[in-house]
């Protein structure tokens, strides 16, 4: 009667194995360490770099548990806080500004742990400590940006068609369209209709004057403020990785608003510096002599010009005035010319193209420089001599060292400047002190919770409390085990969440038990009791979890940042005391009851 078939204690023995494994990488607690990684897209972190690392540090007395080259990143690992900060310094002044070295914590769990993939709960801005940032983007602003666009376009479709009009202006969040007659005016409607599905157009007459107004649809503004917020969501995250920020959290808040949360990182400064970080392209002219440049390298430097250095150490004499910038790509993607070489090839929008088309078309024979620009510093990338005009607004850049290179440049291109302007309207610092005292607390409070519900289960219930007490020692084990296998994010309303799930947990196994305590009172064998009390409480337990769950649920859909962190934890909490209080508890008491012939009373208070 009260029996599992063995499939059923191998499932309980293997969920309590693969919770022993993802549990066990939270109790071996951190390291201090150094991350290095590229500063500048052209930079690559490789072997070499390593040696150069290690070598540093043991040229400056500074002993370190492990280094590693991680993807595209150095890992170096130190036994206390005060060697990290010492090679922080060590290692800047060595690799120069094409590299950043930042502070970080890595676990240390050993290898075969992280083999199978059992990694650590990470922990939240207010367990850690570090920054927060709320960040709002002027949406005003990305549509006055698209308007300028609609007005450019507007004004090259007209003279591509030869289409008379008086003049091109932006008004407010409108493009107005002078004309001198009716039919010009008629012309120039029904073709921009059909090549301006984004906008609306709108005859007006104002005295003897007509305007063709063009405003941007609803819709069309919606799905430009969608669009820019999302790029700047990437650029944001692209520039975090700067940071060697384990576990940032970069998410969209309401309909223009980014929360940015970096645990770990107290330099605010240094936040700032990376979350304002620009990188676009610049096409400036290099129609210089041979003796020019000479002269240039000797102090003799012509008007309006600037001696830069290509990537084979060439000096490169260009002209400060710039004929196009990154803001006119539209999408940037790696791939090869046509000898293999590794290449960026960037499309233009309408008035780049136009813009582009025209330089080339003037200046055939003379040389082009294309320089990238990150961090306020500027790189000419490759300075070609123009052998022919291009038109069609597809462009494309050699002179990669890499495919990987030309795939960076590519993405920082595609997301490297902001698409609307932000600032900061909230900045808060959480302390490293503060966060381990939260901690503390939460962990403390927990742990009390538990030893006082072990008490009174075992006081009042005798060996089935202390088969529940089992049993809720397993729940735990399997939260924190699942909250680790999903790389959660554990925050202080987290720590809530497990210990209300340490008191929810407990109520299932009352629910049984208490059943068991009718059955017996009403005559049943204790083997019968404690069939009966298992298989009727069923239903109520799973009543009042399905209930809680569907609170949780919605806690998590509509909620946000700490709200969603108790969901998480309560969600889960809910899932795993429905396992442990049921199956786990009776498999137990099946294996000390269930092959017993004869039961003359049962230790259950």
């Amino acid at each position: 009667m009260n029996r599992y078939p063995l499939w059923k204690y191998i499932v309980v023995a293997v969920a309590l194995l693969i919770g022993v494994l993802y549990t066990l990488p939270n109790f071996y607690g951190e390291s201090p360490a150094v991350q290095v990684s590229p500063g500048k897209a052209v930079a690559k972190v490789d072997v070499a770099t390593l040696n150069k690392v290690e070598t540093a540090l043991n040229n400056a007395k500074l002993p370190f548990e492990r280094s590693q080259l991680d993807g595209n990143n150095i890992r170096v690992r130190f036994a206390d806080t005060d060697t990290q900060l010492k090679a922080k310094s060590v290692l800047e002044e060595q690799l120069g500004k094409d590299y950043v070295v930042a502070l970080n914590l890595l676990t240390r769990s050993p290898g075969w742990l992280s083999s199978i993939h059992s990694m650590p709960m990470y922990l939240g801005l207010d367990l850690r400590g570090g920054v927060h940032f709320l960040l709002q983007v002027d949406m005003k602003a990305a549509i006055d940006k698209a308007v300028d666009r609609y007005a450019t376009d507007v004004r090259g479709a007209l003279r591509e068609k030869k289409i008379q009009y008086l003049s091109v202006s932006r008004q407010g969040q409108a493009v107005e369209v002078k004309f001198s007659s009716e039919a010009e005016r008629g012309k120039a409607k029904e073709e921009l209709s059909s090549k301006q599905a984004d906008l609306f157009f709108k005859e007006e007459q104002r005295g003897a004057d007509l305007y063709l107004v063009a405003t941007m649809r609803p819709e069309a503004q919606k799905l430009r403020q969608d669009l820019d917020l999302k790029q700047n969501l990437t650029t944001l995250r692209n520039r975090v990785n700067e940071l060697g920020v384990a576990e940032p959290i970069i998410q969209q808040q309401g309909e223009d608003r980014i929360v940015v949360q970096l645990p770990g990182v107290q330099d605010t400064g240094r936040a700032k510096q990376i979350l304002g970080r620009t990188a676009t392209l610049e096409l400036r002219m290099a129609d210089f002599t041979d003796t020019e440049i000479l002269g240039a390298t000797q102090g003799q430097m012509p008007l309006g010009a600037e001696l830069m250095k290509e990537r084979d150490g060439q000096p490169v004499l260009v002209r400060k005035n710039v004929v196009l910038t990154g803001e006119y790509i539209t999408d940037a993607s790696p791939g090869f010319d046509e000898h293999g070489r590794a290449a960026v090839h960037m499309t233009l929008d309408g008035r780049g193209a136009r813009i582009f088309q025209q330089l080339t078309r003037e200046n055939v024979g003379k040389r082009m420089a294309i320089l990238l620009i990150e961090k306020g510093q500027a790189e000419v990338v490759t300075a070609p001599v123009i052998q022919t005009e291009i038109g069609g607004g597809r462009v494309q850049i050699t002179g990669m060292r890499s495919p990987e290179e030309s795939n960076d440049i590519a993405l920082l291109l595609r997301a490297g400047a902001l698409a609307a302007p932000m600032e900061i309207i909230e900045e808060r610092t959480v302390g490293p002190s503060l966060g381990a005292d939260n901690i503390e607390r939460g962990f403390n409070s927990t742990l009390i919770g538990f030893a006082g519900i072990v008490l009174f289960m075992i006081v009042y219930y005798r060996a089935f409390g202390v088969i529940a007490s089992f049993a809720l020692g397993v729940n735990i084990l399997l939260l924190v085990a699942l909250l680790s296998m999903l790389q959660a994010t554990l925050t202080l309303p987290g720590i809530a969440g497990i210990a209300l799930t340490v008191g929810m947990a407990i109520d299932a196994n009352v629910l049984i038990f208490e059943r068991i305590r009718e059955e017996l009172r009403a005559g049943n064998s204790p083997q019968a009791a404690i069939h009966a009390g298992y298989d009727r409480a069923w239903d109520t337990i799973f009543d009042s979890n399905l209930t809680t769950l569907i609170a949780g649920f919605f806690l998590f859909w509509l909620g946000s940042g700490p709200v969603r962190g108790f969901a998480v934890t309560l969600c889960l909490g809910i899932l795993t005391s429905q396992f442990s209080a049921v199956t786990v508890s009776r498999a137990v008491v099946n294996l000390t009851y269930g092959r017993m012939k004869r039961i003359d009373k049962l230790s259950i208070g």
